[in-house]
């Protein structure tokens, strides 16, 4: 399994996490089936021209310029800031995580082969994928996208005539490298840089062979490049590349796509910490998992303070459950049909990773639960210990949430509210009754009320 990893540029955003999670998921349900799976995410630290446009300034090159700093220190900064992410969002690591600088040789051969092959031609020392000649030749640029050749030229940058390309579509395997760009390799062209779409094609094929099962990305990678990726690579082998192609829908904030490039947009450690304009709240990484988890992969979905608050209910709701198995009594028949509901379980997910459908079948099994607890049915020693067994493979296995507790999320918030208490009591002690007051009036505008009683000071968080 391929999936594109992110350009190194900038901080990480929730959008960008939630496709990562995606294919986290995707890998950990493959390994739970008993694959061996090798699975490869890339990082994109060579700086590249949004959009395949002939002129402009790569983002890392930007970013680098901006700070003045080196543009590998760019890299370094966001790679680091990248994994640091994904950990607090218990992430599996992939297989291998190879990086586009680290495969210059291997892009600039690929580059000969196709232009061997009479699809890529040199101008000015660049050289451009021919799509036409492409299609001419019996292939389908547009056969994963659906999109046909003039909604292609339609959807490509030109300079009023004056691009070096034969075809407003075609597509950059090298660029020269004018004297601003700071990234740049020698090569039998001219001193330059690869094109952004040719990395992934050279790396899922060194690491994962001609043809592999599955390819993944974010919706927005669809067109072009993964149609590009197709084109290069089907030129070299002879034949498509990919068995399957998963693509992860985006992540709304304020009913629009959640985009650097736009300012829409939220860090998965603002989240964390509430540190942000958005949420009313921190959440712990595994509710903002549990929230992911409960769209299917390739739907549209909208993130708020009132989305996440439901969904801090469900997962502490789906905790309890599990924490409670241990004390269920066994007796020795059951009368719940434990096989049945471990099929549905299984069924969802091998439909298409249906995520919305397992969790929906969890809390089929949260009832259950609560049922047994109150001993309103019976299971046995055996089926009690397969129970346990399924929801814990599914839950932390591979929806890949931690167990934590309402107390647990919320112990820091409890202590700084009993240390207030206690500052309190000092000032009425002092009789400092305005500084007794504002302490008071403050958390109460919080949605933090003390009440006062004999045996000291109490308080309730509306």
């Amino acid at each position: 399994m391929y999936v594109c990893g992110p350009t190194v540029y900038s901080n990480v955003h929730l959008g960008n996490v939630r496709t990562f999670m995606s294919f986290d998921m995707v890998f950990r349900y493959l390994q739970h089936l008993g694959y061996k799976v090798r699975y490869v995410r890339n990082i994109t630290d060579a700086g590249h021209l949004e959009n395949d446009a002939d002129e402009g300034e790569d983002r890392i090159s930007k970013k680098a310029r901006i700070e003045e700093i080196e543009p590998m220190e760019v890299v370094q900064r966001y790679t680091v800031d990248f994994h640091e992410t994904l950990e607090k969002y218990n992430f599996l690591p992939p297989s291998i995580e190879p990086t586009a600088t680290g495969h210059i040789v291997e892009q600039i051969e690929m580059i000969k082969e196709i232009m061997e092959k009479g699809l890529a031609y040199e101008v000015n020392g660049s050289v451009y994928f021919d799509v036409l000649k492409y299609n001419e030749d019996g292939h389908n640029y547009g056969i994963l996208s659906g999109r046909k050749m003039e909604d292609a030229i339609h959807n490509t940058r030109a300079l009023d005539g004056q691009s070096d390309k034969k075809n407003p579509q075609d597509f950059a395997l090298w660029k020269k490298a004018d004297e601003r760009h700071i990234m740049r390799w020698p090569s039998p062209w001219s001193d330059g840089f690869p094109g952004w779409h040719l990395e992934c094609s050279v790396m899922s094929t060194k690491y994962l062979g001609e043809q592999f099962d599955i390819h993944g990305g974010g919706m927005d990678l669809k067109f072009p490049h993964h149609e590009c990726e197709i084109a290069q690579s089907q030129t070299c082998s002879g034949h498509k590349p990919v068995n399957y192609w998963m693509h992860a829908n985006m992540l709304l904030l304020n009913s629009q796509k959640m985009a650097k490039s736009t300012g829409n947009f939220v860090l998965p450690n603002e989240i964390l910490t509430g540190e942000n304009n958005i949420l009313s709240k921190a959440f712990a990484p595994s509710v903002v998992r549990f929230f992911n988890m409960q769209a299917h992969y390739r739907s549209i979905l909208d993130f708020s303070s009132d989305a996440l608050e439901a969904s801090e209910k469900g997962y502490f709701k789906l905790m309890d459950a599990v924490n409670s198995l241990q004390n269920i009594q066994t007796s020795k028949t059951s009368s719940v049909d434990i096989s049945s509901w471990k099929q549905q379980c299984y069924d969802a997910m091998n439909d298409d990773f249906n995520t919305p459908i397992l969790i929906a079948h969890l809390f089929e099994a949260v009832k259950i639960i609560n049922q047994l607890k109150e001993q309103k049915g019976k299971i046995s020693v055996d089926d009690l210990a397969e129970f346990a067994k399924t929801i814990n493979a599914f839950v932390f296995d591979i929806l890949g949430l931690t167990n934590e507790t309402k107390q647990n999320s919320s112990d820091k918030i409890d202590g700084v509210v009993e240390l207030l208490i206690k500052l309190r009591k000092e000032a009425r002690d002092n009789k400092d009754w305005a500084l007794s007051d504002q302490i008071r009036d403050e958390l109460l505008a919080l949605g933090i009320q003390l009440k006062d009683g004999r045996e000291g000071t109490t308080f309730s968080i509306n």
